[in-house]
Parts: structure tokens; sequence; C-alpha cells
């Protein structure tokens, strides 16, 4: 059975088609997109690739192509060009046809440090729980990262965030098994901190957070570069 393939595809497809939508164009900033997918999947894929090695997490080949790249499906490779840019079309989207829909800077700076505050403490009672441990020290540098230098994209990327978070429980709830016999990615519950939403483990939520956000960052990097003229 190719769920994981169809839900990537499934996923991708749509944002993909509308990138190419006269008005807003998304597709002009290909670029900037292509280059910050390539750089953060890269990050993630070798942190996938340790953990899928020592067991935190694996994959049932019940549900995925029988093509493996370092003990990973190539499904698990789509999965952070497919996801990721669904979701910053997203956002993208929200910029452009709600360019006034943002959080104050003051509210922006205040949630963020709110959230690293209740972070800390979780690090540093769960350093034996790898996905805990690992997921959240990246989701703080991620949040330190829009504090000091991204804080505009946080005044956007928190509203848009929450609508993400719409389509990511579906997806990432299917292959965490809701709705399907068994998980199409399961989970070592003795790295994790054991708390689900229905069948997905709250740290994903800090993952999904990490890698989207982190892209947006690099996209707005690169936009701004300045273009060299002959």
């Amino acid at each position: 059975m190719l769920l994981y393939l169809l839900l990537n595809l499934g996923s991708f497809s749509i944002p993909f088609l509308y990138s190419f939508e006269k008005k807003m164009r998304f597709i002009k900033h290909w670029k900037s997109v292509f280059l910050s997918l390539t750089i953060v999947s890269i990050i993630f894929l070798i942190w996938d690739g340790i953990f899928t090695a020592r067991g935190i997490w694996g994959f049932n080949p019940d549900y995925h192509l029988n093509i493996l790249l370092f003990g990973m499906p190539i499904d698990e490779w789509m999965f952070f060009f497919c996801i990721p840019y669904a979701s910053i079309f997203i956002h993208y989207s929200l910029a452009y046809f709600k360019p006034n829909l943002v959080i104050s800077e003051k509210v922006t700076k205040s949630i963020t440090l709110f959230f690293i505050v209740i972070l800390l403490p979780v690090i540093f009672m769960n350093t034996d729980k790898a996905y805990t441990f690992v997921n959240y020290i990246f989701l703080v540098f991620v949040l330190l990262m829009g504090f000091f230098f991204g804080i505009k994209d946080l005044q956007r990327f928190y509203l848009s965030f929450l609508i993400i978070l719409l389509p990511f429980f579906i997806v990432n709830g299917v292959l965490t098994g809701t709705g399907i016999d068994e998980p199409v990615v399961w989970y070592n519950n003795a790295e994790n901190l054991g708390i689900r939403l229905l069948t997905i483990p709250i740290e994903d939520i800090g993952y999904a957070f990490t890698m989207i956000f982190l892209n947006i960052l690099l996209i707005e990097k690169f936009k701004k570069k300045p273009q060299i003229h002959k």
C-alpha cells in the first residue's frame, strides 16, 4: 500500500498547482524556496537517519515504497519537501491575501519568551528522552532566531501556523495511526513524553514549527539577498 506516498503527493499537489496563480505567483520565489527546502531537509534528514538507526522511530513497510536510502524509505525523504512546501504556501498565501493580519511585535515577543520559558525546564527534566530533548532544543533555538532576527516573520507565522495545524493533524494523524490498522511511522515511547493528541506525539507540533519556520527564515533571507547586475 502506497499510503505514505499518496499523503506526500496529495499534500504537495494542490499548493504547487496554485503556486502558478496569476495574482500571487508564488512560483516566482522558487529559487529561494528550493534552496531553503534543500538546506532544512538536509538538517532534518541527518537527524531522522540517526533516530531511525537508534530505533527512536521507524517506518511500517506495509505503507511505504520499498526503496530505502540510509535506512529510511524514499517516502520519508519526500516528506521534507512536500509537507514544508504545502505549509510554506499556506503562510505566504495568508501574507498575500491578508497582509494586515499580524500580531503586534510586543505580543509576539511575549509569546516567544513564554514558550522558551516553558520549554527550558521540559528540556532539562527529560535529558533521557531523545526525541523530547533534541526536538525542544531545536525549537528553542529557532524561537531565539525568530526573536532576535525574524520577529516580523514570527508576527505572521504564529497565526499561519494555527491554520497549518489543521492539515497537519490530518496528515500526521494518519501517519501515526489514526484511522488505519497500524501507524505508518511508529515511535518508541521511551524516548518521548508519552503525551498523544489522538495518535500524534505532542513533540510533533514543535517539530513541525521548527521545520516550517526555519524554512521561512531562510526564504526571507534569500529573497532579500542583493542581486548582482552586470
